[in-house]
């Protein structure tokens, strides 16, 4: 399933969402510059962003579902009438960019979606100052909305995916890691983004508490799952879809789902050959034997189960929720989450 089709009803909105993206990402500092104009080529699926129009869409009355500029040859410089929704969905990106940005100095990673990373074209003080940058414009972007509410779901998120990332570095190469904690610290890291993400649209689009409990909720379940098979891809996914070899994760002690389900599930000798494995620098070759053992002890399909699992809580949400185009696309984001291969 293609991602395009699904974001249509939004596509304008990604259109001068880009735009905008362009504009915040100015500075007189020359290396700022440079260094942002190197991030506008590891473009992502604005997953997050497209989640604020869509719920902000799905919420709001006919004549404000696709946010429109100023007229005037400077419009596409301006602001949206609807600039609450834009700029949480600017602030957004930002956040989560500026926490790629941190997370690449930590893993010392070379690679960023398929091209050479800021902490290793440039260097890891670059990166990170970067990363601060992007931080400050985000909560400037949200402060102009004048919503409290705004500032509260974005700010607590911010907070959360600092909380997850911590409990994954205490967590890092603790191969007794249980499946709870697993799913807390995802659901920090990763989906409070989600759940902040369609919460958002929904209070920019006044929605009624219901819903955006509702929206808020699909989110977290739709974060929860895209992590998931995220995790999954490190294991079974292809290099050039994926932009970073299998194992990546595994090497830097992220312990992840198909792996704890493997380790509680296998028989002593199996789990004795695994932590072996692990304990040493694995090759290519060991990769594969523990991959073979993964897959043979139901490591693979388990997670995939329990993406699905998250997926089907996530729609659950919407059946209250007047039917849409906006909506449809909401549900049909599940399947490409649940299914996608990078």
């Amino acid at each position: 399933m293609k991602l395009d089709p699904i974001l249509s009803p939004v596509e304008q909105n990604l259109s001068f969402f880009e735009d905008k993206l362009k504009d915040s990402l100015n500075s007189d500092s020359p290396l700022i510059s440079e260094v942002a104009y190197h991030l506008s080529s590891l473009k992502g699926k604005r997953l997050r962003p497209a989640l604020v129009f869509l719920s902000f869409g799905l919420c709001g009355s006919p004549s404000r579902t696709t946010l429109s500029l100023p007229k005037g040859e400077n419009s596409k410089h301006d602001l949206s009438a609807d600039s609450s929704a834009m700029s949480v969905a600017l602030a957004i990106e930002l956040i989560h960019n500026a926490t790629l940005l941190h997370d690449d100095v930590i893993d010392q990673s070379q690679i960023r979606r398929g091209q050479v990373s800021v902490n290793h074209r440039w260097s890891n003080l670059v990166s990170v100052l970067m990363g601060d940058f992007l931080l400050a414009n985000a909560f400037k972007l949200l402060v102009k909305t004048g919503s409290p509410d705004l500032l509260s779901s974005i700010s607590k998120a911010a907070e959360q995916v600092s909380i997850g990332e911590m409990n994954q570095i205490q967590e890092s190469h603790n191969y007794g890691l249980d499946e709870e904690t697993y799913f807390q610290i995802i659901a920090e890291k990763t989906a409070s983004l989600f759940d902040a993400s369609c919460e958002a649209g929904a209070i920019a689009a006044e929605a009624d508490q219901k819903s955006r409990d509702r929206l808020k909720t699909y989110g977290q379940n739709l974060g929860m799952a895209f992590q998931i098979t995220d995790d999954l891809l490190d294991w079974v996914g292809q290099t050039e879809k994926t932009g970073k070899g299998l194992g990546s994760d595994l090497k830097e002690g992220k312990i992840t789902l198909p792996l704890i389900h493997t380790l509680k599930e296998s028989d002593a000798t199996s789990r004795k050959t695994i932590l072996r494995l692990l304990e040493n620098d694995f090759n290519q070759e060991d990769f594969n034997q523990l991959l073979s053992l993964i897959k043979g002890n139901g490591g693979v399909e388990y997670s995939r189960q329990k993406a699905k699992s998250f997926g089907g809580k996530a729609l659950i949400q919407l059946r209250a929720l007047e039917d849409s185009e906006h909506k449809q696309s909401l549900e049909n984001l599940v399947d490409f989450v649940i299914k996608r291969d990078n």
